[in-house]
């Protein structure tokens, strides 16, 4: 009687759990395909299948397609010698940090994006760019630059879901570094310092410059009227610290403590990672690296693929815990 009991007791059970059960993973789909068409309708590609692109030159506003806008830009950006995995990175990035732009307002009034790389990214027409490459290579490199986009196609490098800054610069010096070293301001998690290897083969590694002691005061005058300094005491010119990537944090200058972004810009230095030395009546930068150090560096990522690596492990390397989703169109 008993067991008779027990079994009526789990007959009974089960008639109770099966539909809970059977519900249940019915709401954890309709969850997940919520989510997955919310992600779909936030990042449609077909949504920013054109876009505004303007003129820095004159002015004039272009509406284009996406992808052949990233064609001009990774064709401006990057070297066409380089790797196709490094051209695939690129790709990917490009086409990230424009929906990026897109998607959290662009400083341009009428427009998306510009063609200036000094505000948002390099873009070259097809026709300009053939005039640069010698002939033998033009269709070569070009057909590179159409597989990196077209390969690539409706992939962007995401962080918790949504398209990341992607900056990115010529070369590391060996690391790059947090958006806030350099920039101060925002934190992003996915820009982080890292290590970086094989960039020394590079012509953007290393650079030099040279000027007199007058030109040298001059210029920090043409920013800091109140500028003094005594090149009689040795104490004059001292690094006071240094970022997580070695670029030159604060450094002081006779009676003034500057940044190494100032000081790159001051004089024009190809970046903050500097050291600086009188000789004679001259001051001489020796400087490693070129560009803002923050983000992919495309001579890293161009070693990278050399040694093998796929575009999807460099973006890994070079944005800290990201993925790449796939909005393209299906």
């Amino acid at each position: 009687m008993r067991k008779i009991f027990i079994y009526i007791l789990c007959l009974v059970l089960l008639c109770f759990l099966i539909p809970i059960l059977f519900t249940k993973k019915e709401a954890i789909k309709e969850v997940i395909g919520l989510v997955k068409e919310e992600v779909k309708e936030t990042y449609d590609y077909g949504k920013y299948n054109k876009i505004k692109l303007v003129h820095a030159s004159t002015g004039d506003v272009e509406e284009i397609e996406l992808d052949k806008y990233l064609l001009g830009v990774v064709s401006s950006e990057m070297p066409a010698d380089f790797e196709e995995e490094a051209l695939k990175a690129q790709a990917v990035v490009a086409r990230t940090y424009t929906l990026y732009k897109i998607m959290n307002g662009s400083k341009h009034e009428n427009a998306d994006i510009c063609d200036d790389s000094k505000c948002c990214q390099a873009w070259i027409t097809k026709e300009k760019r053939f005039e640069r490459w010698d002939e033998d290579k033009r269709e070569n490199n070009w057909a590179k630059i159409e597989n990196a986009v077209n390969s690539t196609k409706g992939k962007i490098i995401t962080y918790e879901g949504k398209p990341i800054n992607a900056f990115f610069h010529s070369n590391s010096g060996g690391a790059t570094d947090t958006a806030t070293a350099v920039w101060g301001g925002t934190n992003y998690p996915y820009l982080q310092a890292v290590q970086t290897s094989g960039e020394e083969a590079y012509t953007q590694y290393a650079s030099e410059l040279s000027l007199s002691k007058e030109e040298f005061v001059t210029k920090i005058k043409e920013y800091h009227s109140d500028f003094k300094i005594d090149f009689n005491s040795s104490d004059q010119i001292q690094i006071l610290d240094y970022t997580e990537g070695d670029r030159i944090k604060t450094i002081k200058i006779g009676n003034l403590n500057l940044s190494g972004v100032e000081i790159r810009n001051i004089f024009g230095l190809r970046s903050a990672k500097f050291t600086v030395n009188t000789e004679g009546d001259n001051i001489k930068f020796s400087v490693i690296g070129y560009g803002h150090g923050v983000g992919m560096s495309q001579t890293g990522a161009d070693s990278m693929a050399k040694q093998g690596k796929n575009f999807e492990e460099i973006i890994k390397h070079y944005y800290t815990g990201v993925e790449i989703m796939d909005v393209g169109e299906k």
